[in-house]
């Protein structure tokens, strides 16, 4: 798994810096990055517009390819794009319930 410096973190940031230690061009990675509705890879112009905080990806689909494809953990990149994964969605919490995770979270990182 790769491991990236952690100043101030974007998910687009976090993919460029993560593409890059695999020498992998934007083309490249492009072209392994394949849309759920098709099966067609995005276009390295949506890859340059994710980098630059442009744009956000639009799935789960599209974070899991990219953690596959990055060897990368997905649950980071989750963090990084706003998105619970469709997995926690689906779990159909209660309110008590999503209030205590936040709470947990919330609470002091001791290093």
């Amino acid at each position: 798994m790769t491991t990236i410096r952690q100043d101030h973190v974007t998910f687009g940031s976090y993919i460029a810096e993560a593409r890059k230690k695999l020498s992998m061009s934007q083309k490249e990675l492009a072209a392994r990055i394949l849309r759920e509705e098709d099966g067609q890879p995005i276009s390295p112009q949506y890859l340059n517009d994710i980098e630059r905080d442009r744009r956000s990806p639009t799935s789960d689909h599209l974070i899991q390819q990219f953690a596959k494809v990055l060897q990368i953990d997905a649950d980071y990149l989750h963090y990084l794009s706003g998105k619970l994964p469709e997995e926690i969605r689906q779990r159909n919490l209660s309110q008590d319930d999503v209030k205590a995770a936040f709470m947990a979270f919330r609470k002091p990182n001791k290093k």
